[in-house]
């Protein structure tokens, strides 16, 4: 494994504690890590039904974050890391943002905008090309997503 692959698991893993504190809240669980030269600059996980938001998604709220730390919207040079592929929404912001390059865990066939249904990020609409490489620890962020949706399925059957 060469230091661009150790690099990338390790970054995804910060992401999957982010996911697991969404599991844990009972929100989707999707966790996102934004780093700029070795250092993450923003850290978040899905908060859509604790703040009552469908733009709070993991990456919206990493992006705001590392803006913050910046002290700019434009986030030249930094990575981001999610647990499953982003959105529509998602990848626009992203791409919008002049995010360097974008690594995911699980593939979303229903609406993924990085490869999977569609590709935002990667296609020049917006102005902005970002690198992507996915299925980074696919497996567990997968079997994360798989046992949250069980679960919730399971709450709804129930008398």
């Amino acid at each position: 494994m060469d230091l661009s692959q150790e690099k990338d698991i390790h970054y995804m893993r910060e992401a999957l504690r982010e996911a697991h504190r969404a599991y844990d809240a009972g929100e989707v669980p999707v966790g996102a890590v934004i780093v700029r030269a070795g250092t993450i600059i923003g850290r978040a996980h899905n908060q859509v039904e604790q703040l009552h938001d469908a733009t709070a998604h993991a990456e919206m709220i990493a992006l705001t974050q590392a803006s913050e730390a910046l002290g700019d919207w434009r986030l030249e040079g930094t990575e981001l890391y999610v647990t499953k592929e982003p959105c529509p929404m998602c990848s626009g912001a992203i791409a919008l943002s002049r995010v360097k390059r974008v690594v995911f865990g699980a593939r979303d066939e229903k609406a993924g905008a990085a490869g999977s249904r569609m590709n935002i990020l990667e296609d020049g609409c917006l102005n902005h090309r970002v690198d992507v490489r996915g299925g980074v620890e696919e497996e567990e962020c997968r079997e994360l997503l798989m046992r949250f949706f069980r679960a919730q399925r399971a709450r709804s059957v129930s008398p």
